[in-house]
């Protein structure tokens, strides 16, 4: 990754966060000061933000159908009762 070169032979898609992560490192007082740029660098190789949020969307998704498929039965219920 450090060479610049992807597994296409052009330019690595996470090259760039790795300059300005490296650059920051090289002239910095501490490296906390760079933390910023890290969690970039990382997210850009391993898209953990990225996957954390897909599945909080999903899990969303599920506990709301769940609960309209819920309310629908009740429903029913609540229908054939009063028939």
């Amino acid at each position: 990754m450090a060479s610049g070169w992807g597994i296409t032979g052009n330019k690595g898609r996470c090259y760039d966060f790795w300059i300005d992560f490296s650059d920051c490192m090289s002239r910095c007082r501490e490296p906390k000061d760079c933390t910023l740029l890290r969690e970039d660098y990382l997210e850009c190789l391993h898209h953990s933000k990225e996957f954390q949020r897909r599945n909080r969307v999903y899990k969303e998704e599920k506990r709301k159908l769940r609960a309209a498929e819920r309310e629908a039965k009740e429903g029913k219920q609540v229908e054939a009762a009063h028939a």
